[in-house]
């Protein structure tokens, strides 16, 4: 889907922060549509951006507000804060999939759903609020888009650590030890990898990375919100 004028002027209503149409739109814009649309620019450049800004945001944020953790500990949060799972997950809460422009390709397989895809996009949609509103505004924007973990203990912690949480909650519901299948794909210099959880012989979810621990974290984490919801009714 092709983001318009109006299209990205809501979107960043929707967000309370000032980019222009035009930045949050090329912030939006797959390098699959590029390479179908004539090798038009995408927001690989906003990414890498986007992902600096997040994690100074998050490390100030976490070292300032938890005076007692250890250097460890603060790690770990962090990680958890800025992983593709969890940024995935922001990015379904504020429904970006539907705005992201995709080449046909991706859009066939299911690429607004995709984990990867939905993290990389919230990290350029950051990297282009800096760049439009400053400093002060796109670290506002980046806590504003954590809180949601922050306040919910029990989905941080599953977060943090996803395959414990879901092999914890399994075993709460007598599904048995959670097991994973790997694939990977792509030239070895830029490998993607698929991880799918089963539990017995049944496929709960998926997820996808850069690394066969980011994509095996990406399904639990999936899986784990899967199982929760009849979990939350027993």
């Amino acid at each position: 889907m092709a983001v318009d004028g109006t299209g990205a002027r809501d979107l960043a209503a929707q967000l309370s922060i000032a980019i222009s149409p035009e930045l949050l739109e090329l912030a939006l814009t797959h390098r699959s549509f590029a390479y179908e649309n004539g090798g038009v620019a995408h927001n690989e450049r906003l990414e890498f951006l986007g992902d600096s800004i997040l994690g100074q945001a998050v490390t100030v944020m976490l070292y300032t507000e938890n005076p007692t953790l250890d250097e460890g500990e603060l790690a770990k949060r962090r990680a958890s804060l800025v992983s593709s799972a969890a940024l995935a997950e922001i990015a379904r809460s504020i429904g970006l999939g539907k705005h992201i422009r995709l080449g046909r390709g991706e859009e066939l397989t299911g690429g607004r759903d995709k984990s990867s895809i939905l993290a990389d996009t919230v990290e350029a949609v950051i990297g282009a609020a800096y760049l439009d509103a400053g400093g002060e505004a796109a670290t506002a924007f980046v806590l504003r888009l954590v809180q949601p973990l922050l306040d919910d203990p029990e989905r941080f912690g599953a977060s943090m650590d996803p395959k414990t949480s879901l092999q914890e909650l399994a075993a709460t519901l007598g599904r048995g030890l959670p097991s994973y299948l790997v694939t990977d794909s792509g030239p070895d210099h830029s490998k993607r990898f698929r991880a799918v959880v089963l539990l017995g012989d049944e496929e709960i979810s998926s997820g996808e990375g850069t690394s066969k621990k980011q994509a095996e974290m990406a399904a639990a984490l999936e899986a784990w919100t899967v199982l929760q919801v009849p979990a939350t009714r027993t």
